[in-house]
């Protein structure tokens, strides 16, 4: 991805969350000149990468493939010192935009529609061994439990969340009020660890994009950060 289209995403994104009322930490501001000068108190941000994300998931095509994700706040799955056992994250999900289908090995998470639009998420039984079941899936909407077919694509709306387990295989896309817009989406699960937990259906879907730098960054990406002086 081009830095240009990496800027214009966070942007737009900074844009929906001023509409949505939605206030980011004061960091979440900070532009790469800031991060250098940045000494290690704010080295929990680094090692537990939290701050903005944006992935195309490999895929070269993030209009129709991709999401904008800023992680709020999270433990660490390999370093003791952070010991906050659980993560918070906002995911800004374009309308019709695709997060491919996936599991985790470890974590559980609530996926909670927080606005702009309904999130449609479909959900599968995953094994071990990474096939996707054909079985009967069931799901928690809210404390509401019940069954639905291999494959069902739930409709959360706005305040409406899903328990996600793990080896529940699911995808998901944002069906937004006005064509074109966003679905805001908040994520509150155990830590998250991107580069041991993630079990995506395709082999081929990749996490972090590679950038061609055609234009200064408006903002570190949270794999990004300088190691403080």
């Amino acid at each position: 991805m081009k830095r240009s289209e990496l800027n214009e995403i966070l942007q737009d994104g900074k844009d929906f969350c001023e509409r949505m009322n939605f206030h980011l930490p004061r960091w979440a501001h900070w532009s790469p000149e800031d991060w250098a000068q940045a000494g290690p108190e704010f080295d929990e941000i680094r090692d537990c990468q939290l701050g903005w994300d944006i992935t195309d998931f490999g895929k070269g095509d993030y209009e129709n493939v991709g999401l904008l994700l800023f992680t709020i706040r999270n433990g660490s799955a390999v370093l003791d010192e952070y010991t906050k056992p659980y993560c918070e994250k906002l995911l800004i999900c374009g309308d019709g935009q695709v997060t491919p289908c996936h599991y985790h090995f470890d974590k559980v998470e609530d996926i909670i529609c927080r606005g702009g639009g309904s999130l449609i998420v479909q959900v599968w039984n995953g094994a071990e061994d990474g096939s996707r079941l054909d079985t009967p899936v069931t799901v928690n909407i809210d404390a509401h439990v019940y069954e639905v077919e291999a494959g069902a694509k739930v409709e959360l709306t706005p305040g409406e969340s899903i328990t996600l387990p793990q080896y529940l295989y699911h995808e998901f896309w944002g069906e937004s009020a006005k064509a074109g817009d966003y679905v805001l989406v908040g994520e509150v699960s155990a830590v998250n660890d991107d580069e041991r937990d993630n079990r995506f259906l395709d082999p081929d879907v990749g996490r972090f994009p590679e950038i061609e730098e055609d234009t200064p960054p408006l903002h570190l990406l949270c794999n990004e950060y300088p190691t403080a002086g």
